[in-house]
């Protein structure tokens, strides 16, 4: 199989697993957009020499969203996580570059090969509930992607109020030529409990999204953007592999800079601002290069080919 066969395949079966929904995203199809504004630290200068992390305001669009391909599905609903949050930089001279982040620390496989045997054995599963041994033999011999399906997916609060990750590794180059191996994460700047079962039944079917736009009424939301750095011998081409947060072996961090959200997508302008929208995590800028981690190209096609069909009439 050639790889453009291989990113058709995968296509594929993301529309097996969740159904074809026209002008929707294949994943991550329920969504909402905000506007707001980068700033970077000092430290980002440190690290990079991108256009973003130079300290100017950089402004930026943020589209929070449900894991599901379904667009129908309750922001509470199971299937509704791991949330997303991906971001678009808007730098000078009409360039951008994105993050594209989930609210689970890792990627359910390592390469592209092993995710359409995972996204066939799901869908084989979703067309043939009483056969389940495809996905479980899957999912016998990689367990990462078990522990990505069985994992607690608890109810946030709000988009704004959980984390985020970025789980393939990237390489910052600073001014010098230096280069620094990381993964991206995202932090609420306010932590709130998540919400129980019994919280979680009385909310309505849009209640993140609803809540997103009471926040914004009320005032900014701030975000902080943090680059985990690689230790050495860690499998930088392993996005399923999460790196130590606590302990010993936790490795270090670096707040990059505060994103602030103020603004939300006018609803007359949701729809097709969603539509059009297309966030891709092999969109870089010079002073960010892509890793060895084989699922950044992956997911670039992917997206690609998949906002090419999701624009079709």
């Amino acid at each position: 199989m050639s790889q453009s066969q291989l990113y058709d395949a995968l296509l594929d079966a993301l529309y097996a697993t969740f159904g074809n929904h026209p002008g929707f995203r294949i994943a991550h199809a329920k969504g909402v957009l905000v506007g707001g504004t980068f700033v970077a630290s000092q430290a980002a200068q440190g690290l990079s020499r991108a256009a973003h992390f130079q300290g100017e305001g950089v402004p930026v669009l943020v589209r929070f969203s449900n894991f599901s391909g379904v667009p129908s599905t309750r922001d509470g609903d199971p299937s509704a996580s791991p949330h997303g949050m991906a971001i678009r930089f808007e730098l000078p001279g009409g360039q951008s570059t994105d993050i594209v982040a989930h609210s689970f620390d890792g990627f359910p496989v390592a390469t592209p090969q092993a995710f359409l045997a995972f996204l066939q054995g799901i869908a084989a599963s979703v067309a043939s509930p009483a056969n389940p041994a495809p996905l479980q033999a899957f999912l016998a011999d990689h367990p990462r992607a078990q522990a990505f399906l069985e994992s607690v997916k608890p109810a946030p609060r709000s988009y704004s109020s959980i984390e985020y990750f970025g789980v393939n590794s990237l390489v910052f180059v600073d001014a010098q030529g230096g280069r620094h191996i990381g993964r991206y994460r995202i932090e609420p700047q306010i932590r709130e409990p998540l919400l129980g079962d019994e919280q979680l039944a009385t909310m309505p079917d849009d209640y993140l999204q609803q809540a997103m736009a009471g926040r914004l009424g009320v005032g900014p939301v701030n975000m902080r953007l943090i680059l985990q750095l690689a230790a050495p011998g860690d499998a930088v081409d392993d996005g399923s592999i999460p790196w130590p947060r606590k302990g010993a072996q936790a490795h270090r961090e670096v707040e990059l800079g505060i994103l602030t959200l103020h603004t939300l997508v006018p609803a007359s302008q949701q729809a097709l601002a969603q539509q059009v929208m297309a966030f891709d995590p092999g969109r870089l800028v010079d002073g960010i290069e892509t890793s060895s981690d084989p699922m950044i190209a992956a997911r670039h096609e992917i997206y690609r080919r998949a906002a090419l069909r999701r624009r079709q009439p």
